[in-house]
């Protein structure tokens, strides 16, 4: 069974940078295409971005295209969220996600395995 641990969170000015961390255990993250999602208090879970199985497409949410990087280490078995520019807004706990497939996706209703979550704060 996957499991996925997030790290990297913590409390950053505005302007700042952070790169999450999401490390599998129990299947390699080979056959998985991973997203990254965020949920901030009294909010509702927005996908942020997601790389498909082999790294050869990404797909970014408008409110982070141009500011955030996704990307994979496959002899790591693990995946990055390299966020530049960070904003207040971005303030949320950050989840990644699998799920099986050939695609990319940000509907987080298709995604089978979660991890517990980290949390980003954006703040002066």
């Amino acid at each position: 069974q996957l499991q996925l641990v997030e790290s990297g969170g913590g409390l950053v000015q505005p302007g700042g940078s952070l790169t999450l961390s999401c490390v599998a255990s129990g299947e390699s993250l080979d056959y998985y295409a991973i997203g990254w999602f965020r949920q901030a208090p009294g909010k509702e879970r927005e996908g942020v971005s997601c790389i498909t199985r082999w790294g050869e497409s990404t797909d970014y949410a408008d409110s982070v295209k141009g500011r955030f990087t996704i990307s994979r280490e496959y002899a790591k078995n693990t995946v990055y969220l390299q966020m530049n520019s960070l904003k207040p807004e971005d303030t949320a706990v950050y989840y990644c996600a699998a799920f099986r497939g050939t695609g990319r996706t940000l509907l987080d209703s298709l995604y089978d395995y979660w991890g517990q979550g980290t949390q980003v704060t954006v703040s002066s």
